[in-house]
């Protein structure tokens, strides 16, 4: 059924500062933060310890699960939505896993710091990195579902969206730059401790955030209601309900297998025989995605048409579940549930949404590979100069980026940000062509606004350094503006009721796009040249704004909001 959020005023500045002051705001920047923390620790600054130490990458094959803990995240997503922690239940459905999940990461990053990586003590070093991994994605998919279960009229959607992405810029910066800093003067393991014990202060000041939903499900509450509601008459019948799961867990079944072969191969087999994660990542991860969201949907597609056709209904109130089907009915909300309820809300316009997942965040997610092979390899600047001009002034822009988005969202509408974050994002691809051969009009630029004599009043600053540090502000500018349009996009197309699944999954088809496109990306560099990718993708993106557009006309038909979402009312949806 079509959910359609209420209509709201645009809010202006007091009403802004009013949601900012929120209490849930507040926790969100701390999620945020505990969110992007792990992801700077374990995927960059770790490898830079290990380098200190002398440790071959080749024989660390728990690391090859790092990336993959992230780009596959949803397959567990179902675990997170349903199952309940023990101990934990009171906490609420979302933090039952958020803050155990935060605790276990300060522990291990203080487990970390204790071990001291070398060749001999590498693996256990590298379980503890892999677990980590697992416990961040995990942490991932219970705050963003928490962010979309808790937003209403006052710490809106896209106001939460926004703040979400601050923290977890700050924390890249911290775990990043500011943790190669520290480590320089006091050592990585003290560097780790410190990073440990944040993780576990937040994890206990977690304990103090609302959350969406006190009632979790279980035996003899609220959950036992939903699953009577399957039995009910005019709901499909169990026997079909029943071929679909079949067909829908052998499919997730034999995308869990694969990944659960490629972690035994990784972590048992002699480094010579060890996989390559990215080969994996490409060969399989266009399969696993088939396997357990195209096909997944096209099936739940069908149910949803027998559903809207009056077919395979039940006449009358089927009886309850004996123990078998009573687990039966228990995977069917977990795994294809989530799966009928958004494609039969969306319907064709699915093919849409999943169109605009897959390009908006493309260009930059493709692009970061080659980043810093274009700074120093191409264009001859030094680490120090791309330090400053990436690490910082370019965490800047995005912050501000993220703070412009995030007015914008509250003054103009989602889609309006959504679609002209779409255009500067793609716009500054010509920046980087400009800059490719030679930099003639970004030298222009930075003279005309006086930023050329600025960084040259600083020791090592030029007029060289001036025209990165602009490229750089731009594109972070609009990624900023674009990132936090995207996310809260994307938060409101999903269900309250299956935030968990229908969020991860979508988030994941966006980490996945940009690891299978690098290597075309990467052949296209090798053989034309810099400034021909940059116009490509300059393309690509004037192709997101298209389907941002259509993404705005179909919302606009199906009278959809692009403003405040209400507590009852997560999506807007058709």
């Amino acid at each position: 059924m079509a959910e359609t959020a209420a209509k709201s005023g645009k809010p202006g500045w007091r009403e802004l500062f009013r949601a900012m002051r929120n209490r849930k705001t507040g926790f969100m920047a701390l999620f945020g933060f505990a969110s992007g923390l792990p992801f700077a620790l374990f995927l960059g600054t770790l490898f830079a310890w290990l380098s200190e130490t002398d440790v071959e990458l080749e024989t660390m094959g728990v690391f090859s699960l790092i990336g993959l803990a992230y780009a596959f995240q949803f397959m567990w997503s179902p675990l997170i939505e349903r199952v309940n922690i023990a101990g934990f239940r009171r906490l609420g459905k979302r933090k039952q896993w958020i803050v155990p999940a935060q605790i276990l990461l300060g522990i291990i990053l203080v487990a970390l710091s204790l071990s001291h990586p070398s060749n001999s003590t590498i693996g256990f070093f590298s379980l503890l990195a892999g677990i980590g991994a697992l416990a961040s994605a995990t942490q991932d998919i219970a705050i963003n579902a928490w962010r979309i279960d808790v937003a209403d009229e006052v710490a809106t959607l896209d106001i939460l969206s926004t703040i979400y992405q601050m923290g977890y810029r700050l924390a890249a910066l911290v775990g990043g730059a500011f943790g190669l800093i520290i480590a320089e003067r006091i050592g990585w393991p003290q560097t780790y401790l410190i990073m440990g014990g944040i993780l576990l202060v937040i994890g206990l000041v977690g304990l103090r955030a609302p959350d969406s939903d006190s009632e979790v499900s279980d035996v003899g509450s609220r959950g036992d209601e939903d699953l009577l509601a399957l039995r009910k008459a005019g709901e499909l019948h169990p026997r079909i309900r029943l071929r679909a799961l079949w067909a829908v867990g052998l499919l997730w079944a034999v995308a869990i297998a694969i990944v659960l072969i490629f972690m035994g191969l990784s972590l048992f087999s002699a480094p010579e025989n060890r996989p390559n994660p990215t080969d994996f990542t490409v060969q399989f991860g266009p399969w696993i995605i088939v396997a357990t969201v195209v096909l997944p949907a096209l099936i739940a597609g069908w149910l949803a048409a027998k559903k809207r056709e009056g077919t395979y209904l039940l006449e009358a109130d089927a009886p309850a579940s004996s123990r078998g089907s009573f687990v039966m009915d228990h995977l069917y909300r977990a795994l294809v549930l989530p799966l009928v309820e958004f494609v039969g809300r969306l319907g064709w316009s699915l093919v849409l949404i999943l169109a605009l997942v897959l390009t908006y965040r493309i260009c930059d997610a493709i692009w970061g590979t080659f980043a810093y092979p274009f700074y120093l390899g191409e264009l001859h600047y030094t680490n120090d100069e791309v330090a400053v001009a990436s690490k910082f002034f370019g965490v800047g822009a995005i912050v501000l980026g993220l703070a412009l988005g995030g007015y914008m969202l509250t003054v103009f509408g989602r889609m309006f940000t959504l679609t002209l974050g779409a255009l500067l994002a793609a716009l500054t691809n010509l920046l980087y062509a400009d800059l490719a051969v030679g930099g003639r009009y970004m030298g222009m630029a930075s003279d005309a606004i006086g930023l050329t004599w600025a960084v040259e009043q600083f020791p090592g600053g030029s007029a060289r350094l001036a025209k990165l540090m602009l490229t750089i502000g731009g594109e972070n500018l609009a990624i900023g503006i674009a990132g936090a349009a995207y996310i809260a996009w994307l938060s409101s197309i999903v269900s309250k009721k299956f935030s968990a699944v229908q969020y991860a999954l979508l988030s994941s088809l966006t980490l996945l796009i940009g690891t299978l496109g690098r290597g075309a990306l990467g052949q296209m560099i090798e053989e034309q040249g810099y400034y021909d990718v940059f116009l490509l993708t300059t393309f690509i993106g004037i192709g997101a704004v298209v389907l941002c557009i259509a993404e705005w006309i179909r919302q606009k038909r199906a009278g959809a909001n692009s403003g405040v979402v209400t507590p009852e009312n997560p999506a807007a949806a058709t």
